[in-house]
């Protein structure tokens, strides 16, 4: 796979089904437009798919209960995404929403009339709403909080998630805000006909890292607190017999990183007490259905289905379909049987009378949609150059086992090395596509893949062992992993390169500081270099860091690259994007000025406009440009 082959990436996004009409919606970079096209398709139960609407950019499709009605969101070029709402047999769409910032996933009530979504509504003044006045004209924020704002979004205190209800069907469709955005809420669910279910910061204080399920009458009124959590509370989904499922974790204060997500169980008693606010009702509390140790849940909603509940799950890189029984609680990953997704990585599913479908991304294809062991739909079929993985183990110092993955370029070799840490750290490589590992492979490099401790999929207990100890065992194991793959004889253990983005650009700079000789050159991208200031300056860093490093600044020093910076004596790349708020642009600076102080061949490529996920989501043509400048680096640092 070649860069320029991005516009090739026609790729299934959510899948919608009732009946014998599945629906799914597909985008594509455009290169030459600089912007994501996609409308949505129909997949027929016999034959090819065939294009459902039209649009610029249409997502997220929903089919009304009673199978009449589609919902689903569209931006036009270069403008936020509108709800629109079109028949199941086709026809024109129809916008039901023209709000300032656009409209959020729709979800239909019982009814099929009535539809509610999630929207950021801005303050008076702001973002545009005042005629005339550019929002480098507008007055003054007033901060008073850790969590105003967020990487991909931007200031959010002066534009909360607003909980909306509006009649679809109504000649002129009217919106109305059943919350007042003081506070976000997210992930709205219909709870009967006169409630809706939405996960809320606890005790409604958008400062609280904590998140419950709250009850919001359908009609106005007062949030009730339905659901308490062990820790956070999302996604519900309602059981036929009134019951009420959710994804959530369990922490306290702001120990909330590496944490395994379940599935958990509400009793319908306590949660019909609280959404009615009878007196002598209390708050649901939640029984956890996964075993907490084994059983790590994707942030994709649970689907109630026959003989359970299905839910994503985060396995050894794959990311597996499971059905969670509901008569027991606590059951370990071992016996969750598994129904699609086994040696790949599930996007969206959908369910409806026995049958389940499924968005499926595999290591040569970014995605298709599965039955069993059918396809149903490819939208880009096979992609040039694309080569397989192969799974390799090894054993790190201490005796642990280490799990991580290579793809070998065409060709015998030896071919120069690229070892590529994910980031997170809770996070994982695997089964899915990736566009940089295909790119990377083409282009004639080996690239190696390791899963270290603080990976998740593995196991609370293994994403949790950096804990206070980054860059100790996580280490150890990525180059245990980067030893097995250089055993192999198509390898070329005197090449090699280091690169990651986030915590993999934390390590590549950790590994450029104490093992340096190893290297030829670095790539550090959006990267953690220096805990002290990502505190302040990070969306996240007023938690995060004193929960991955603890509270102590000697502690947080001596776990940051920064402080190790004059040991660094190899070529290296400072990559970063000037809206990352993830990883502020000033960890990269910092770093580039150390560098170039102390005399290394340092280069810094700051690409203007984007955020923390440019290299998944970032503008077409920068992710194009990006991997020109990839290819370039190590043309110049390992192809020799």
């Amino acid at each position: 796979m070649r860069p320029e082959d991005l516009a090739l990436l026609h790729v299934p996004g959510s899948v919608t089904l009732h009946e014998d009409l599945l629906l799914v919606d597909v985008a594509h970079p455009d290169l030459e437009a600089d912007a994501y096209r996609g409308g949505l398709w129909r997949i027929p139960p016999q034959g090819p798919p065939v294009p459902f609407t039209h649009g610029d950019l249409d997502t997220s499709p929903r089919i009304s209960p009673d199978g009449a009605w589609v919902a689903f969101l569209r931006a036009a070029a270069g403008g936020r995404p509108q709800l629109h709402v079109m028949p199941t047999g086709g026809g024109e769409p129809r916008a039901i929403t023209d709000l300032p910032l656009g409209a959020g996933t729709p979800v239909w009530a019982p009814d099929s009339r009535r539809i509610a979504f999630t929207a950021r509504v801005p303050e008076p003044g702001r973002y545009g709403t005042e005629e005339g006045v550019e929002a480098a004209a507008e007055a003054p924020r007033r901060i008073t909080g850790f969590r105003y704002r967020r990487d991909g979004v931007g200031f959010i205190q002066d534009r909360r998630l607003v909980l909306y209800v509006v009649n679809a069907l109504a000649e002129i469709p009217q919106p109305v805000a059943l919350t007042d955005g003081r506070y976000d809420v997210e992930d709205p669910c219909w709870y009967g006909e006169e409630h809706l279910l939405v996960s809320a910061p606890r005790d409604l204080d958008p400062e609280s890292l904590h998140t419950d399920l709250y009850a919001v009458p359908a009609l106005g009124g007062e949030p009730v607190l339905a659901v308490r959590s062990a820790g956070s509370a999302g996604h519900p989904a309602v059981l036929p017999g009134g019951d009420v499922v959710y994804l959530g974790t369990e922490f306290s204060g702001i120990h909330a990183v590496a944490r395994n997500t379940g599935l958990y169980r509400a009793s319908p008693a306590a949660l019909a007490s609280a959404a009615s606010s009878r007196a002598g009702g209390g708050p649901a509390t939640g029984t956890r259905l996964t075993e907490e140790e084994s059983v790590d849940c994707e942030s994709l909603p649970p689907l109630p289905a026959e003989g359970g509940v299905l839910v994503a799950v985060r396995v050894r890189g794959a990311i597996e379909l499971r059905l969670v029984p509901l008569d027991s609680a606590g059951t370990p990953l071992g016996k969750l049987p598994v129904v699609l997704g086994e040696r790949g990585c599930v996007k969206a599913f959908a369910a409806f009378g026995g049958r389940t479908v499924a968005v499926v991304s595999t290591p040569e294809h970014p995605g298709q949609v599965v039955e069993a062991d059918r396809t149903l739909a490819d939208f880009c079929g096979p992609l040039p150059g694309v080569r397989p993985l192969r799974e390799i183990t090894a054993v790190a110092p201490d005796g642990y086992p280490v799990h991580g993955w290579i793809a070998l370029p065409e060709g015998e070799g030896p071919h120069p090395v690229l070892l590529n840490v994910h980031g997170g750290p809770f996070h994982q490589h695997g089964w899915g596509f990736l566009d940089e590992t295909q790119v990377y492979a083409a282009a004639g490099y080996a690239v190696v893949l390791p899963n270290p401790r603080g990976s998740a999929g593995y196991g609370q207990a293994h994403g949790r062992s950096v804990i206070g100890a980054l860059g100790t065992v996580d280490a150890d194991d990525v180059l245990a992993l980067l030893d097995a793959a250089l055993a192999l004889p198509e390898c070329d253990a005197g090449r090699v390169g280091v690169m990651g983005g986030s915590y993999g650009g934390f390590m590549t700079s950790w590994l450029a500081a104490h093992h340096g000789e190893r290297f030829r050159a670095a790539w550090s991208e959006r990267a953690v270099n220096a805990w002290d200031s990502f505190t302040g300056s990070s969306d996240i860093g007023w938690y995060f860091a004193e929960a991955y490093c603890g509270p102590d600044a000697g502690t947080q020093r001596a776990m940051s690259p920064l402080h190790h910076a004059d040991r660094i004596r190899l070529p290296f790349a400072v990559v970063h994007s000037e809206e990352d708020w993830r990883c502020p642009v000033e960890q990269a600076q910092r770093m580039y000025v150390a560098l170039r102080r102390n005399g290394v061949p340092a280069e810094f490529l700051l690409f203007p406009g984007e955020g923390h996920e440019l290299s998944r989501s970032g503008r077409p043509r920068h992710r194009l440009q990006r991997f020109e400048a990839v290819l370039e680096w190590w043309s110049r640092h390992l192809t020799a």
